[in-house]
């Protein structure tokens, strides 16, 4: 063979091993024998997803390196081979450039509930718009946060709301409502005087007295907007988004699944629970539901017409400042829910509506008895039969509400863990197949291109890796991960990959002081060698190694830009009380924070992730 052939292959084999502009290497290689390439050689992507393992060194649980397959087919191409010191054409380095860089970007998780301000909890008003100001002044691309569901009424967890596509409407700003003409101003002090002391003094959010507060003044507007005196345009745009084909179907069912479950005789039970007319959907039962509760289906409908309203307005001004908004999806919805109740061949359930499997993980080496979550399971033959419409329903609702979307335990597509709904833990149980790429492809199709994070934590498995790769979703690593083990660790930095999230923790982990704190000393001790530092201001050493990461995407709570300890931590996995209530502090904050600004933006300008880099 000759030298051209050999370099050739020799790059080639060299891109199976290597990043994705390793391929476009060896394609720009045109002095070159014959070769055999695939037939879409731009195919042939290496991402190492995770640990380097050479040799037989034992794979990792969560998996090693991934190589997304070539097209089966294969061809030779003829490749014409220059003469050594031949004189190349004058085209040469236009068509032979290297690869343009990948976009670089930043941002900060923070929850809209931990926003200051005067109303038990974060809205989507001015303050909210302040912190979109900071992150543009930090030279920040992304804004990620939680799920804007209504949270559960007990625990207040975003993850655990009974709807999969509304809003919680307690983030509702009513200076934002006094504003449109919706409310007065002496009527929202005066209702709210009572609180204000309470909330001036308090650094955790008052979910409880939020609802006391402004959940009466809330359902006024909702009135005076469907009375329409005087502000007959904005009547007009609530008429035209409840008949809007992408929200009505889900909207009309949530509002009337939301009126039954507060009739009184029906606020303890369980949907499966209500009379068999309206847990079986019999038409003449839900007709008559809707006729009786046509007053309360308004209201709710004119709640999440407010709330959408504000939202997009948000959404609007962020993205003019070049701040993109980053969703969360979990995976599963609660059984009491809508969702499940208007959807029932959709799920396993049983016949009685009653969840027949439920979805966990197994035992692993942070819990025993693994995980039970509860939610029902899919039953995803019938979601491939219609289509996956309901789906593409959720999706396209969220992707109105956010840029981009993290979709939690996204190992569940690929497979996932059944549990019988009679357990009492998650340790009997079988792994199920998911829809895997098809359900990708359907959607789509339907909805375009969209942009997913895949939350990739845990024990992954080779399929989980390879559906990622090929629907081209970022993955996630942690920081914080990173220092159990060996060199090998996915989470370390030098283990990341470009197509990847990079997080030094998420709102599931202690804040890097807090964790810095705790660790043993041997730990410490590997932290602060690979960091190089002393560890005086670890929050901000391991922000500034996510910045340094390879990986296109840096994200970091807020609380470690504020240098927090776990007072200030947002949950605790296990644990149901005491979590999501932490908040920024008063409306004085932001000029508090003027310094970090300055320092994320320095950090973001030397690691090449300023928005117009």
């Amino acid at each position: 063979m000759s030298f051209c052939a050999t370099h050739a292959s020799l790059c080639l084999s060299r891109a199976l091993a290597r990043p994705w502009w390793w391929c476009a290497r060896a394609r720009a290689l045109h002095h070159v024998g014959w070769v055999d390439l695939p037939c879409d050689e731009q195919e042939a992507r290496v991402h190492v997803s995770v640990a380097r393992v050479e040799g037989g060194m034992a794979k990792m649980a969560r998996t090693t390196m991934a190589m997304r397959k070539a097209t089966t087919t294969r061809r030779t191409r003829r490749v014409r081979c220059a003469a050594p010191g031949k004189e190349l054409p004058e085209s040469y380095v236009d068509r032979h450039a290297a690869p343009k860089g990948r976009r670089r970007r930043a941002g900060v998780l923070l929850h809209p509930t931990s926003l200051p301000g005067e109303g038990g909890i974060g809205t989507v008003g001015a303050q909210a718009r302040r912190f979109v100001d900071f992150l543009s002044s930090a030279g920040m691309s992304a804004w990620q946060m939680l799920p804007l569901v209504p949270p559960d009424a007990v625990y207040h967890s975003p993850y655990s709301g009974e709807d999969a596509n509304c809003g919680n409407v307690m983030l509702i700003d009513l200076e934002s409502l006094v504003g449109v003409g919706l409310l007065e101003s002496k009527e929202v002090d005066k209702a709210l005087k009572q609180w204000n002391w309470q909330w001036k003094t308090s650094k955790k959010a008052d979910f409880e007295g939020a609802e006391k507060a402004k959940r009466p003044l809330l359902e006024k507007a909702a009135k005076n907007l469907r009375e329409g005196k005087g502000m007959e345009q904005l009547l007009e745009q609530f008429k035209a988004f409840r008949a809007r084909e992408d929200i009505s179907p889900w909207l009309e069912e949530s509002a009337l699944f939301a009126a039954l479950k507060g009739r009184e005789e029906l606020k303890e039970l369980f949907w499966w629970e209500w009379p068999e007319g309206l847990r079986d959907r019999h038409p003449d039962a839900v007709k008559q539901a809707r006729e009786e509760e046509a007053e309360a289906i308004d209201q709710f409908v004119s709640l999440q017409f407010l709330f959408d309203m504000q939202w997009q307005d948000l959404k609007k001004y962020a993205n003019e400042k070049g701040i993109a908004l980053v969703g969360d999806m979990p995976i599963y919805v609660g059984g009491h829910s809508a969702d499940v109740w208007a959807n029932r061949g959709l799920w396993e359930l049983r016949e009685d509506g009653t969840p027949a499997q439920v979805s966990g993980v197994p035992p692993d080496a942070f819990s025993k008895t693994g995980q039970l979550w509860g939610s029902p399971l899919y039953h995803w033959p019938s979601h491939e039969e219609e289509g996956y419409k309901w789906w593409a329903q959720r999706l396209g609702r969220a992707l109105q509400l956010y840029d981009e979307l993290r979709i939690d335990h996204f190992r569940g597509f690929a497979g996932y863990w059944a549990v019988d709904a009679d357990q009492e833990t998650a340790m009997v149980g079988s792994w199920r197949a998911g829809p895997g790429k098809g359900m990708f492809d359907s959607l789509k199709e339907q909805l375009g291109d969209f942009s997913i994070i895949a939350e990739d934590l845990g024990v992954i498995t080779q399929d989980v890796v390879d559906l990622r790769e090929a629907i081209e979703a970022p993955g996630m690593a942690v920081l914080q991960f990173a220092w159990g083990g060996s060199a090998d660790n996915p989470h370390l930095s030098h283990n990341h990959y470009e197509n990847c999230v990079v997080y030094p923790a998420t709102h599931d982990n202690e804040t890097t002081v807090g964790w810095f704190k705790r660790i043993p000393s041997e730990e410490k001790g590997k932290v602060l060698a690979y960091l190089g530092t002393s560890g005086k201001d670890i929050a901000w050493d391991f922000i500034r190694a996510s910045m340094s990461s390879v990986a296109d995407l840096s994200i970091f709570m807020m609380q470690d830009v504020m240098r927090l300890d776990n007072s200030a931590r947002m949950n605790t996995p296990g644990i149901a009380e005491g979590n999501w209530a932490w908040r920024m502090g008063n409306t004085k904050i932001w000029r508090k924070l003027e310094k970090q600004a300055q320092e994320l933006r320095r950090l973001a300008e030397i690691t090449g992730r300023l928005p117009s880099n």
